[in-house]
Formats: structure tokens, sequence, C-alpha cells
């Protein structure tokens, strides 16, 4: 690891091992990565939280880094992913935590709040806002609205992305971890084919536009573990995203747990009218939008992210 990243142990946690970093005392405050990342994401946070007097923790999370990666697209479940969060807190003797998530951490953090809500003190939700579930499987949505391309779509037909990501994992994150790709306003005048986010397709070019977003170092790091783990884990967890919607969908879709959410203006792959759908089913919100940063949030602007997160903790949540 680099810089004042602190060194990982291993916990039990809900029948497999997570790797975990944690620093600082107070009250807990666990961080939840996305795809395609790892608890290193979340570098520039963990010591500021500890500074600030709170715990923080951060897992690589099922199928991610150093933990556990069983096979078998029914290990990844919702279910089998909160509980892994549960075992975690079991085993750091944490009855209640604040939680904060970006991307798939952030959907995980949505389930949670429908059906362990007294879990969770407060959570920090980044990118990905709260989806209502459809009266439809959302995947033949999908695959209704925007084809077979769209790489959450691609993820249910075949393992070519868990093979493809796999044979050149230092140009797949330099393709993907990216920032001033693209503006909202330039997106929003693409034809509609064009806004049709394929992965594959993307890692299919020599080059990329906008700035790489990893230093060499910190590149490396998610590079040996992309080398090592692979992709299919990561990719499982899309391939229940049926099963999890057919989960929740008879819950009720509302979420009690005061939440901060932190957007970003050019995240394309999160339109505004999601994020103004969510104001209403979202009862205790409080929402601010970074301009100027894209999908990458706690990394491309960490300084705002941790001033934001530790603004809200403060008057919220004090030490």
């Amino acid at each position: 690891m680099t810089g004042d990243f602190p060194l990982p142990r291993r916990v039990r946690a809900n029948g497999i091992e997570l790797s975990v970093h944690e620093q600082g005392s107070g009250p807990p405050l666990i961080l939840l990565h996305g795809f395609p990342e790892l608890a290193y994401s979340w570098r520039h946070q963990l010591p500021a939280l500890a500074a600030a007097g709170y715990r923080a923790i951060a897992p690589d999370q099922r199928g991610y880094g150093g933990s556990d990666k069983p096979d078998g697209v029914a290990e990844y479940t919702v279910q089998k992913l909160i509980g892994d969060v549960l075992g975690l807190m079991q085993a750091c003797g944490i009855e209640k935590s604040l939680f904060a998530g970006h991307d798939w951490g952030a959907l995980l953090l949505w389930h949670m709040a429908l059906s362990h809500a007294d879990r969770i003190a407060g959570m920090i939700v980044l990118n990905v806002p709260f989806y209502a579930s459809p009266a439809d499987d959302p995947i033949r949505l999908m695959r209704e609205r925007l084809g077979p391309n769209f790489y959450i779509v691609n993820f249910q037909d075949s393992d070519e992305a868990d093979r493809r990501f796999a044979e050149d994992v230092p140009h797949f994150f330099d393709i993907m971890m990216r920032r001033h790709q693209v503006t909202r306003a330039r997106f929003d005048q693409l034809p509609a084919e064009k806004k049709v986010l394929s992965l594959l397709a993307a890692i299919d070019r020599k080059e990329s536009g906008g700035e790489l977003l990893l230093t060499p170092a910190e590149r490396e790091v998610f590079v040996r573990a992309f080398e090592a783990g692979g992709f299919s884990g990561p990719i499982n967890w899309y391939r229940n995203w049926s099963h999890n919607w057919q989960s929740y969908r008879k819950l009720p879709q509302i979420v009690e747990v005061p939440t901060l959410f932190i957007g970003a203006v050019d995240d394309v792959i999160v339109s505004p009218q999601h994020i103004e759908a969510m104001k209403p089913r979202v009862r205790d919100l409080e929402l601010h939008m970074i301009e100027d940063c894209g999908h990458w949030t706690q990394q491309e602007q960490p300084q705002l992210v941790n001033a934001l997160m530790l603004d809200w903790l403060k008057r919220r949540f004090p030490v």
C-alpha cells in the first residue's frame, strides 16, 4: 500500500474472511467501496475521519482484493453482502454504525436501509441515489431500453467481460479510472445510442479522453489486486440484480435513515432525474452536488468530499 493507508487485518465474517483496513477510534464508520474498486478507494478518507475522532473501517468486500472470493453467482446476493457487513460489525464489537458507500457500496447501503435500518446510525451515500423498485424486472427493462451492449446487461449474458478485463488489467484501469472524460452538458447533447455505456467497447479503445486519475503507485495497488483476484467475483454482484429486485420489491420503498448524499455533476451514469426522484423517498436527506467531478468522487475530489462528510458528521453525529 502507499502513503498513510493502514495495513489490512483478516476478519472472519459470515463464513468468509474479509481484508479490513482500520484507522482511528471513537464512533465507528464503515466505508463500502464499489466496482471496480477496493478499500483502498477510501485512502483519502480514512486518515481524515480518524483525525476527526471516528473509527474508520474499510473492508475489501466479498470478491475483491484480499478478501475471500467464493465461486458461484449465488454467493454474491444482496443477502450475502449484507451478511458480510453484519458479520464484520459483530467481529468488531459494533451494534450500530455510521456508514459511507460509493457506487455498489451505495446500492448496498440503500438495501440495508430498507431491511436493517436499526443497524445504521446514519449514512453518507456517494453518487448512486435511491431507486425505488420498479414493477418489472430491472434487467428486462435495461435490456429493452438500453440493449445488449449496456454493461449491466452484458454482464448477465456471458463471462466475456470477466475474461477480457483480465487480459490487460493495467489498460483496464487506465481506461476506467479517469477524470474530465465528459461533462454533463456535453453528454446531454449526445444522441441516445452514444449514451449507452459499454465497458467492452471502452476497453477496445487504445486511449480515452480526459486525464488519468491514479498516480503510478496508486494504479499499481488496483492492478495487483485485480490481476490476482480477477473480475468474476465483482461482476457476480451484478448478476444478482434480478434476484435482489425480487427479494426487496415488496418492502416499503422509503428510507428513514439520516442520509447525506454527495453527487457529482459530471457523473453521467446517474441522471439529474434519478436524483430528483430520490428526494421524496428519503425522509432525512441532505444533498450536495460537486462540480467538475465524475464518477470516482472520493478519489477525484477528496478534500471537498472529506469537508462535506466531516461537516455533516460533526453536526449530526458529533464525537
